[in-house]
């Protein structure tokens, strides 16, 4: 049950008003018009959301093509298969043209090219995003052909302007995700009390998806855990069959998701008791996301912020640290850009959303990571998760 005391706990609204898609698609055009493209091609589940509110399960299967428009002055155009149809005319998109799919022999690409070719030319370009942290949502021969079909029109990228936008939260943004971070939290804190002797880390995981369900999570696409004596050597595999014994430390991470945005972030617990070495590397960790947050700040950067877990970590012994990044942008997926790591320099700006994910290797096939969620406010940066104890929690039975 959702603890009411906490009114952190009370769920946000859901879903967003007219006035932040309409938002949104002009701060986005603002950078069209920098960009020197005449509209914006997206074929992203979150992409197309983000200016459109289509929020829908569909994008898991992957026979469909869907696509969004974003004219340079005026309202995005929705190009949609028909199934789709009544769901995208509940958004506050009025202009919506779909096709009988699925159709490989033409799923969308000449109506697609049509629409393009009708924008208005002043650049002769239409922005797509292609680089780092970007997919094309299509099959690549359909792009190819509608490359050929647009001609002279050419794509560019336009990766840079929509991580720029959506790296940038609104208020209401940021509330579902502290809303899904702080439940999430409860549920960690709730866990220990809940393991039982002989359970696999697949039993564990599955309890904490069930606590997170009934205190109002929407869904928990992401579990991983990973366990060993001391620590653990991965942290991306798992849950397996594989029951912690007494001297053991857990990992559990989890992406949770409210209203179709993420919390990210892990919790350690020790089994039946904590070993010095391993303590130390614990507090090593948490001091280290203490000195990022502290760095966190606008007019910082990514770099700034990397900089000041790692030399907290290299100072307590780390032998090295084999995810190569500590944080990430968070927020519709599960990671967005930037990266946490040396040479990214994004500067920071108040309504920035971040993981703080410091780790290290400490003994040879031993590590520990520790994840926190924050958001860049005007003074500096505020916890949207519960900050973990200093002290691991050591599961008893």
């Amino acid at each position: 049950m959702t603890d009411q005391s906490d009114p952190h706990l009370f769920p946000p609204e859901r879903g967003f008003p007219e006035s932040e898609f309409s938002e949104r698609t002009q701060r986005m055009q603002t950078a069209m018009r920098a960009l020197e493209v005449d509209g914006l091609l997206l074929t992203t589940e979150a992409e197309i959301r983000y200016f459109s509110g289509f929020h829908t399960q569909f994008f898991e299967s992957p026979t469909r093509p869907w696509f969004l428009v974003v004219p340079a002055n005026d309202q995005p155009i929705a190009l949609i298969p028909e199934i789709g149809a009544s769901g995208m005319a509940a958004t506050w998109i009025e202009d919506i043209r779909t096709w009988s799919s699925p159709r490989p022999e033409d799923d969308g690409v000449s109506l697609l090219a049509n629409t393009l070719k009708e924008l208005p030319q002043r650049f002769g370009r239409i922005g797509l995003p292609m680089g780092q942290e970007t997919l094309l949502r299509m099959p690549v021969t359909d792009y190819r052909s509608l490359a050929d079909k647009v001609r002279p029109i050419e794509f560019i990228d336009a990766a840079g302007p929509m991580h720029q936008l959506r790296f940038i939260k609104s208020k209401r943004e940021i509330e579902k995700i502290r809303y899904v971070c702080q439940l999430t939290s409860a549920a960690f804190t709730n866990l220990p009390s809940a393991i039982q002797t002989g359970q696999t880390e697949r039993d564990i995981c599955r309890s904490l998806r069930i606590d997170l369900l009934r205190r109002g999570a929407d869904s928990c696409p992401y579990i991983v855990a990973g366990s060993g004596p001391g620590g653990y050597d991965s942290i991306i595999m798992g849950p397996t069959d594989r029951i912690p014994f007494a001297g053991d430390i857990l990992i559990i991470d989890t992406g949770t998701t409210f209203d179709g945005y993420f919390c990210d972030f892990d919790r350690n617990f020790a089994f039946e008791s904590l070993s010095d070495l391993s303590r130390k590397a614990h507090e090593v960790v948490h001091r280290a996301t203490d000195a990022g947050f502290a760095a966190a700040r606008p007019g910082a950067t990514t770099t700034d912020v990397w900089l000041a877990m790692w030399s907290v970590l290299e100072a307590g012994g780390a032998l090295g640290n084999s995810v190569g990044r500590m944080g990430h942008g968070l927020g519709m997926q599960l990671t967005e850009w930037p990266s946490v790591r040396a040479g990214d320099d994004t500067p920071l700006v108040p309504g920035a959303v971040l993981t703080l994910e410091p780790g290290m290797t400490f003994a040879p096939g031993q590590q520990l990571v520790h994840e926190e969620n924050i958001v860049i406010t005007e003074e500096g940066a505020e916890y949207l998760t519960v900050r973990a104890p200093l002290e691991m929690p050591v599961v008893k039975n």
